[in-house]
């Protein structure tokens, strides 16, 4: 771990001299990626990166003013959409895992669904998914996804890495006082929401306790620069670390079919996003984010990079991955009482 996150911060420095797009978080993930490529002992603790992702659901959090909750119905229709782009995603991914890729149904149904991506690895196996093949292919397209878009916005909506800082200030300037409620919302949001067995809890519980100390007026403070960087040095190298330990080969079938997944996936959603643009006065860019087939901590990040509504980003990703990890595995069970049973993975 100690490797992981000393080639990871050293990734992230590299990819901020570069001035790349989210440039820590980037950055980690592909020195972490290559560094496991080359067989390099790397790993990452699954509690250290909790830890980290509180720190993000707490500066997510800090992005809900009074004046969002005003905006908060314009929102309906959008939210509304995310069942609608959840069955035509993952839908067409089944499609192309099984009959392009020759995954089994089992495997290829949670390979295809766009989130949850611990959830999809645990339930997918229990019901006799090949566990290796459904990680990598969601670890690929979420690395696939984070490094797309945004160079993609760089390169085609004229973002500009060095225009939108992505914390608060300065850990020197941030009164104590304030870091005390901010860690409070972390500690306090992310224990409430995993005793409560909230998916994605050591995000969104923080997220929503920091909200509501944000709304309230009880502090304007968000996360000190320097922790923010940590976090996505954590989250970037995680990503990474996925890889390590498994073969060269098994990584490039994985990859390989995981980009004509992602390619599938960023396709549906710029066609939800194009049409909800025309339908609500909402921005193309933040709909493409708030559908895009990424991690929640990830994509809201990519929104504060790019200064479109994190707030919008984040909750649409919120209940995407509420609709994915209750629906995704009990719609599988409809689905396979129509058959004999669900087919067994390939030893």
């Amino acid at each position: 771990m100690a490797l992981a996150l000393a080639l990871g911060a050293g990734g992230g420095w590299a990819a901020s001299l570069a001035n790349l797009p989210l440039p820590w978080m980037i950055g980690a993930m592909l020195a972490t990626t290559l560094g496991a490529a080359g067989r390099l002992p790397l790993a990452m603790s699954m509690k250290v990166r909790s830890v980290m992702v509180a720190v993000l659901g707490v500066m997510l959090g800090s992005g809900f003013t009074p004046e969002i909750l005003s905006q908060m119905a314009q929102w309906s229709l959008s939210l509304a959409g995310l069942a609608l782009y959840a069955v035509t995603a993952g839908g067409t991914a089944w499609l192309y895992f099984h009959r392009v890729c020759g995954y089994d149904r089992v495997t290829s149904y949670f390979a295809a669904m766009p989130g949850g991506l611990s959830e999809m690895i645990v339930v997918g196996t229990e019901m006799g998914g090949d566990a290796r093949i459904i990680s990598l292919s969601q670890s690929a397209r979420l690395l696939l996804v984070v490094l797309i878009l945004p160079f993609g916005f760089q390169f085609f909506l004229g973002y500009d890495p060095a225009a939108k800082p992505t914390a608060g200030l300065p850990l020197g300037q941030v009164p104590l006082s304030d870091l005390g409620v901010l860690a409070a919302c972390g500690v306090v949001g992310f224990f409430g929401a995993k005793a409560i067995r909230m998916p994605a809890a050591a995000v969104v519980g923080p997220m929503i306790l920091s909200a509501i100390v944000h709304l309230a007026g009880w502090s304007q403070a968000r996360p000190p620069f320097e922790l923010v960087a940590a976090a996505q040095v954590v989250v970037g190298a995680a990503i990474g670390c996925r890889f390590a330990g498994v073969t060269l080969r098994l990584v490039t079938r994985a990859v390989g079919a995981a980009l004509g997944a992602t390619a599938i996936l960023l396709a549906v959603n710029i066609a939800f996003a194009a049409v909800l643009h025309s339908a609500v006065d909402l921005p193309t860019a933040a709909l493409m984010l708030a559908y895009a087939p990424g991690g929640l901590a990830e994509m809201s990040l990519i929104a504060l990079a790019i200064g479109a509504d994190a707030a919008f980003v984040a909750t649409h990703h919120i209940v995407r991955i509420f609709l994915i990890v209750v629906l995704a595995p009990l719609t599988f069970k409809v689905l396979a009482r129509g058959r004999a049973g669900p087919p067994r993975a390939p030893e």
